[in-house]
């Protein structure tokens, strides 16, 4: 399996930024860390391992990139505007450097789906949500789509602008609905065990499917909680059986 780190400054964040590429052809995959966790966590965790079957046969490339989460709301000691002009810092760089980097790599513009794991689900979601003239799918495991859930009670126009429950139920402008309705790899899902929320997943569906997007919200059991053993047969579940 084809392995590269690439690294550059990135003009958006006025930092090195580093992604990982795995694999040699297919779709792309591009992974959002959880937490405040780097470009590296699903390897570490094995995630990549239990996707890597797909990666080998060339249905997948599987990208990961850095967070900035630990500066901007998960950051204590920032004052909240700043957290939130960085969320929108870190979009900018996902839109304007990460994905001429996908298509580059790929020798051409191939589909991109997004995923991402708890708060890496709902940068994953967000940015699908907002771009689905850029992305073509999300796959978003145990997240929370409000992001309000991470503000610690700041609220503006930008926070508002990422945070799908908020936005989406708003959302009339056809030409953007249009194109969320034309997407079929809307996948969110969720275990009911130990720190898992259920009920985000329950919530952003029901969003969705009063906007007539189509999606699939996807459950599973008691025994799966907020945790790697849970993701790591979830994300090879859904690349299995639904692409």
């Amino acid at each position: 399996m084809r392995r590269e780190i690439s690294t550059w400054w990135s003009p958006n964040l006025s930092k090195n930024m580093e992604i990982v590429s795995y694999g040699h052809y297919g779709m792309a995959l591009l992974l959002f860390p959880s937490a405040a966790a780097d470009y590296l966590e699903y390897e570490r965790f094995y995630l990549i391992d239990s996707i890597q079957h797909f990666i080998d046969a060339g249905k997948f490339k599987v990208y990961s990139i850095n967070s900035i989460n630990s500066e901007s709301w998960l950051n204590d000691q920032m004052h909240p505007r700043d957290k939130s002009i960085r969320h929108q810092q870190f979009n900018q760089y996902v839109i304007e450097e990460v994905v001429p980097f996908i298509f580059r790599d790929c020798d051409g513009q191939v589909p991109i789906f997004t995923s991402g794991v708890s708060l890496g689900a709902l940068h994953a979601a967000n940015n699908f949500y907002r771009r689905p003239d850029i992305f073509d799918g999300t796959i978003g495991l145990s997240g929370i789509y409000d992001l309000k859930a991470y503000t610690k009670g700041y609220y503006d126009e930008d926070c508002y602008f990422n945070s799908p429950v908020d936005y989406l139920p708003n959302l009339e402008e056809m030409y953007w609905l249009n194109l969320l309705r034309s997407k079929h790899h809307i996948y969110i899902l969720s275990g009911r065990g130990a720190y898992e929320d259920p009920e985000a997943s329950v919530n952003i569906s029901n969003i969705l499917r009063a906007k007539s997007i189509q999606h699939e919200l996807d459950l599973w059991g008691h025994e799966w909680g907020h945790d790697w053993p849970t993701w790591r047969a979830m994300l090879p579940h859904v690349l299995g059986s639904r692409f």
